[in-house]
């Protein structure tokens, strides 16, 4: 177990402040009041476990991460129980999946052990932080971003010898906002997020980065989100901005894009497979072309598509938008499909039903 030093802020969120926040938190506007923060060294290794007060970081203007981009990320929230306590959702997955980014980025990789004592050790602190749901449709919950920066200060091109690990939290509504409803969502057709032999795989600001202009593309044709097609015969379906994403087929097979060095490994996604074969349905992992998706749903093969995540859990989508025509859902409703697979994993995670797999870690 690792051992958290607590630095107390000396001048926390006053309780009526806190309290206006949780009412009407949005989407990673405000933050709790501390951090965690791990320091590495090549000569030290993984040293100085803190939680300390949340605030600007000091930065030498020629750290490796604001110039060679060697930085990862992940994404978790915590939730709280009817019964006061607060639990986060398959952490161990998150942890390994950072192991994974921090090997394709050179940095060096966090053990699990400190990763899930770093959650701990910040939701315990800032425990008032985490939303009370205020009934089953309200999705509120404290955001964690754990993060990891190389921090020493030269330009060559090499590794970094010097690197911070960092958790920050912020309460959070839903994502989209409001009441869940069907999106529309842009098909990039000049712009790739990643490629075979890249980043693709890695949770790195530079694969969000690289979608951005794709993003600012599909929010111009008025789209809330952008798909992307494979990097070589650009035709093969790979997964959104920041979700993947899904099909449901008329038969009960719910397919997804197969995993590749370009598609990122989801938490939820991988959740997702599971539940859905524990409910009866087919799931599917494979490729997937943006042909089949068009005669699918024009023929009413493919009934449902949804993108899910962290962040936005399950999103319909109503219809995927291309510059030459428009793949048709129900733009008005969630289909029943992922409706239920929706409200099957918002229950589990927020302990309004039996967690029979185990994915379910108490973090107060």
């Amino acid at each position: 177990m690792t051992s958290f030093d607590l630095r107390k802020h000396s001048q926390p969120t006053s309780d009526a402040v806190r309290d206006a926040i949780l009412a009407k938190p949005g989407f990673g506007d405000y933050f709790s009041d501390h951090m965690a923060h791990v320091r590495y060294t090549t000569e030290q290794g993984w040293h100085g476990a803190e939680v300390v007060p949340y605030g600007p970081l000091s930065l030498d203007p020629a750290a490796a991460v604001l110039h060679y981009a060697q930085e990862i990320f992940e994404g978790i929230k915590a939730y709280r129980h009817a019964d006061g306590s607060v639990w986060t959702f398959r952490p161990e997955k998150n942890a390994e999946r950072f192991k994974k980014s921090a090997r394709r980025l050179a940095l060096p990789e966090l053990d699990t052990e400190t990763f899930l004592d770093s959650l701990r050790a910040l939701v315990r602190t800032d425990a008032a932080w985490v939303p009370t749901p205020t009934s089953d449709a309200d999705e509120c919950s404290l955001y964690l971003r754990p993060f990891m920066i190389a921090s020493e200060k030269f330009l060559g091109v090499r590794p970094s010898h010097e690197v911070d690990y960092y958790v920050i939290a912020s309460p959070a509504a839903a994502y989209f906002g409001g009441e869940v409803k069907p999106v529309s969502i842009w098909l990039s057709q000049t712009y790739n997020r990643a490629a075979p032999g890249g980043t693709g795989f890695a949770k790195c600001g530079g694969n969000y980065a690289a979608s951005m202009l794709a993003q600012s593309e599909a929010a111009a044709n008025g789209c809330a989100q952008v798909a992307f097609l494979d990097a070589v015969e650009h035709k093969y379906l790979e997964e959104l901005g920041g979700m993947n994403l899904f099909l449901v087929y008329k038969d009960g097979r719910i397919v997804t894009p197969s995993l590749s060095d370009s598609i990122l490994d989801g938490v939820t996604r991988s959740s997702l497979l599971q539940l859905a074969r524990e409910s009866g349905y087919t799931p599917e992992e494979r490729r997937v072309s943006i042909d089949e998706w068009r005669e699918g749903a024009a023929s009413g093969e493919i009934t449902e598509a949804f993108a899910c995540g962290t962040a936005a859990v399950i999103t319909p989508i109503g219809e995927l938008v291309t510059p030459d025509d428009r793949i048709k859902h129900d733009t008005d409703a969630t289909g029943p499909v992922a409706s239920a697979l929706r409200k099957q994993l918002l229950d589990l995670q927020y302990g309004r039903v039996e967690d029979t797999n185990g994915w379910l870690t108490r973090l107060v």
